[in-house]
């Protein structure tokens, strides 16, 4: 299985211009993936750096054909015109889908700095004989406070669906919602963290559980060790970014899928977001 997960800033590059073709060309360019996950994706807010469309989730589904996208807003609000003004992640993918959950990450009050909505999108597909949950998610930047919240809440929901794999729910005799779809403990966990690696919420995401739930490891870690984590960040775009690049971009997987990952590569060449995109390869 081939995943790339990226923040693709709506798809405006270091030059300013916002392009998704030019985004979906990279994609394509590192590989035929068959999850992507995007950080960053509007739809409705037109009046932001370099303009972009007012359907980006539109766009992404005329250009990814073969695909289904799925839209996760952690903003979600109504313009003057009535129409959404939404912002957050997609997971689009080839793969058959069984379930979706979208989770809304905490928002404690944090009045000192600026901060928005946060959103987790959560997938189960479908790999051969084996389900897989994939989660998208993009935490805040800004608020630390905001920021460790959003991760203990991810380790929680990741330890609640470990223990739906544990213990299924008894079903009703009747087709309906409360026939549950099997909630498997193989997980991959990416986006945006916006932590550094020394950062309290990176170090939470690796933290060990009391219990039996399989542990996030970092799949970059574990495919580079003893190495830097590779930059994904600042390393094109200095009109933002005036700091030496850094990582705060990061694939965990539960380590019973650790053995299971072949790549884990940041591409370093592409300046078509403020971010880098990682490529993930699992053998599935």
């Amino acid at each position: 299985m081939e995943l790339i997960s990226w923040n693709i800033q709506w798809g405006r590059g270091a030059d300013g211009k916002v392009d998704l073709a030019r985004t979906i060309d990279t994609l394509r360019s590192m590989a035929d993936a068959d999850v992507l996950c995007l950080q960053e994706v509007t739809r409705g807010f037109t009046d932001m750096p370099g303009n972009p469309n007012r359907d980006q989730i539109a766009e992404l589904t005329a250009l990814l054909p073969g695909y289904r996208v799925l839209f996760a807003p952690g903003v979600d609000r109504t313009g003057g015109d009535g129409g959404h003004r939404q912002f957050g992640n997609v997971v689009a993918t080839r793969l058959p889908v069984h379930e979706i959950f979208r989770h809304a990450l905490p928002w404690p009050a944090d009045p000192d700095v600026a901060s928005m909505p946060r959103v987790a999108l959560e997938v189960t597909v479908q790999i051969g004989t084996n389900p897989l949950r994939i989660v998208c998610t993009h935490l805040e930047y800004y608020s630390q406070t905001q920021r460790t919240a959003q991760a203990e809440a991810l380790r929680d929901w990741h330890a609640q669906a470990c223990d739906h794999a544990r213990r299924p729910g008894r079903s009703e005799n009747r087709p309906g919602p409360f026939t549950p779809e099997p909630r498997p403990a193989e997980a991959i966990l990416c986006g945006d963290f916006n932590s550094k690696p020394d950062d309290v919420a990176y170090q939470r995401m690796l933290a060990p559980y009391a219990d039996t739930t399989p542990n996030w490891r970092d799949a970059w870690v574990h495919r580079h060790p003893g190495q830097p984590h590779a930059p994904t960040c600042a390393l094109y775009d200095k009109a933002q970014w005036k700091e030496p690049p850094f990582a705060c971009d990061f694939v965990f997987v539960t380590e019973n899928l650790l053995g299971k990952v072949l790549r884990c590569e940041v591409n370093g060449d592409t300046d078509a977001s403020d971010h880098q995109p990682i490529h993930l390869t699992v053998d599935l």
